[in-house]
């Protein structure tokens, strides 16, 4: 939760969505974002003032380590939420985020569907990535992924298909930071997401 409210008190301090990426109703979630199979060329990378100090201050003790494993799952959960979000699957979000982080893409969902469009993202393709941070509170760990990616994305109608925005032939880049939780180390989840 505390994470959560600081992501929404830093998101309308910038005036940005918390959910960040391309300026369109969702950003990059979409439909045709199949897994992507693990690539040895996903390179890792730091980005400038994230770290202990980003959104809280670290204490040695509660600090934990993470493996390229975590990696891969944060690079699996980046490919299944978009496909999920993206066929409006509220069963899948709830498997894959947390109760908060499924409100607010369903809100999200909702505002498409009231606008009559949907967000439409394939060809994900994790290009770099790397963590930023990682804690223990309590029984519940927490890392933020820096993340940066590409994907076709577009909006279309919801009743005719048509491209209403975006380019379907023109891939774009994003890089976002995405907290992830479990509990008693069970899977993770998303429970945020800012961009840097």
């Amino acid at each position: 939760m505390l994470i959560i409210r600081f992501f929404r008190s830093q998101s309308a301090r910038n005036q940005a969505p918390a959910m960040a990426g391309v300026p369109r109703s969702m950003g990059n979630f979409g439909r045709n974002a199949a897994a992507q199979p693990k690539s040895d060329n996903v390179s890792s990378f730091s980005i400038p003032g994230i770290g202990s100090g980003f959104g809280r201050t670290a204490q040695a003790s509660d600090e934990i380590t993470m493996t390229q494993a975590d990696l891969d799952i944060f690079q699996q959960r980046l490919t299944e939420v978009q496909e999920a979000f993206g066929l409006e699957d509220h069963a899948g979000l709830r498997r894959l985020a947390t109760p908060e982080m499924v409100s607010y893409l369903s809100e999200e969902l909702a505002d498409n569907a009231k606008k009559g469009i949907r967000n439409d993202v394939s060809n994900v393709s994790l290009l770099e990535a790397d963590i930023a941070e990682s804690w223990r509170e309590d029984d519940r760990d927490y890392a933020t992924a820096a993340l940066r990616y590409e994907s076709h994305d577009v909006m279309r109608d919801r009743a005719s298909g048509k491209i209403v925005a975006g380019e379907a032939d023109r891939p774009t880049e994003t890089t976002e930071l995405w907290t992830f939780t479990r509990q008693n180390g069970g899977d993770w989840k998303l429970a945020a997401i800012q961009q840097p």
